[in-house]
């Protein structure tokens, strides 16, 4: 099985732009981010995707590997499927390009519902973990996710779900991380298929996998995921790295 990491990164954030772009440590963000995903020695290769020539430059400058995107996309997954079609390979996973703090265990973990799926049941895989302080747990920038019994995702939303009208259920309420694994032709559907009302309401792409019948195994963690959307999140991120 060839396993892939493929970063996507666009230039022109709509809240920081040029984040991807900013010092790290000495080194740029998107640069720290492919050097972690590449120290993990999951992959087989690993990839920048991008729009822009500053940040292919960047890579490639500096030994890594871009691919430049050829047409404009609403999304990560079709940047990546674009990019992946033409390749030879089994799972692709897309690692954010803001995130520089890598964390190998989820990973692993993500890779191994694939090498385990005998009967291919599963298209795309992806993390979660539990969040229990109501002020993230209704924060429409949080997504939230709910699974059947078999870990497979029944649905995502922004809105709290489920809803508590039974406090004392014992819910347990599941933050999703953006970090997914797919099988190339579920990535390669998805390139394909057209955004439905799902979709276009939430603006969430996974989504569009559900509304397609597509099987997306969540897979929990304790660890949350360390992002750099603003200017307050690089400063935290340059203390703690």
């Amino acid at each position: 099985m060839k396993i892939i990491a493929v970063i996507p990164a666009r230039y022109a954030s709509t809240r920081f732009p040029a984040k991807l772009m900013q010092d790290l440590g000495g080194k740029t963000v998107i640069q720290r981010t492919y050097e972690a995903a590449a120290n993990t020695k999951l992959f087989d290769d690993v990839f920048v995707v991008t729009d822009s020539v500053l940040i292919y430059d960047e890579i490639i400058n500096n030994g890594g590997k871009a691919i430049m995107s050829v047409k404009e996309h609403e999304s990560g997954s079709d940047r990546i499927a674009e990019a992946v079609e033409n390749l030879e390979v089994d799972v692709v996973v897309n690692v954010q390009g803001d995130e520089p703090f890598i964390d190998k265990e989820p990973l692993a973990n993500l890779l191994d519902i694939f090498r385990n799926d005998y009967d291919h049941k599963v298209d795309l895989a992806s993390l979660m973990f539990q969040i229990t302080d109501s002020d993230e747990i209704n924060n429409p920038n949080n997504v939230k996710v709910v699974t059947d019994q078999n870990g497979f995702a029944l649905y995502f939303s922004r809105s709290v779900i489920p809803y508590p009208r039974d406090v004392n259920a014992g819910v347990r309420y599941m933050k999703h991380i953006g970090i997914y694994a797919f099988r190339k032709q579920a990535l390669l559907d998805f390139y394909r298929l057209p955004m439905k009302s799902l979709e276009a309401s939430e603006k969430l792409e996974q989504l569009r996998y559900l509304e397609f019948g597509k099987r997306i195994r969540m897979v929990e963690t304790n660890k949350g995921s360390i992002g750099i959307d603003t200017p307050e999140d690089l400063e935290q991120a340059r203390k703690l790295f």
